[in-house]
């Protein structure tokens, strides 16, 4: 693993905070030159660090019906490559957003998103557990999104009542 100097770290925690950050913007919250943050972000890049810069999106406000769900997967490791030949068969699938090795009473979480309960629950029946290594499957369809990556969904009403005091 190669070492990330302070200045990246800084530059990740910002870029983690809101990737439409300017590398001008940057320099200045972080008291460097525009230069010394585009060089930082071009290395990070090149080494595989900044992998894609993402939107959070509230899909609860848009007319899509697609239903994301979250899948234990317990399995059998291969032996040579443990848990990792598995995963990847599994990430392959274009369904699949999200897989995690995990500890625990599960091996696998596996996020799956689909139009509908029926493609999710096909999905799961004809492709995950049918693998070799796939021993057994628990699916949790997510019925409302509160909170993600660090990001609120919720509208929040204020409270326009006065105080009553004694």
């Amino acid at each position: 693993m190669k070492e990330v100097s302070e200045l990246k770290r800084k530059v990740l925690d910002l870029l983690r905070e809101d990737a439409r950050y300017t590398p001008e913007l940057l320099a200045t919250m972080l008291g460097v030159t525009a230069e010394e943050v585009k060089k930082a972000i071009a290395e990070l890049e090149e080494d595989h660090i900044i992998v894609k810069y993402a939107t959070a999106i509230n899909e609860s406000k848009l007319d899509d019906e697609k239903v994301t769900s979250l899948i234990e997967v317990q399995i059998t490791p291969e032996r040579g490559r443990g848990f990792d030949a598995i995963a990847e068969r599994v990430y392959l699938f274009p369904q699949v957003k999200s897989v995690y090795l995990m500890s625990g009473a599960y091996d696998l979480l596996v996020e799956v998103e689909g139009r509908n309960l029926k493609e999710v629950a096909s999905f799961v029946s004809d492709k995950l557990s049918t693998l070799e290594s796939v021993l057994s499957t628990k699916t949790h369809f997510i019925l409302k999104k509160y909170k993600q990556d660090g990001v609120i969904f919720e509208d929040h009403e204020e409270d326009h009542r006065l105080m009553i005091s004694p």
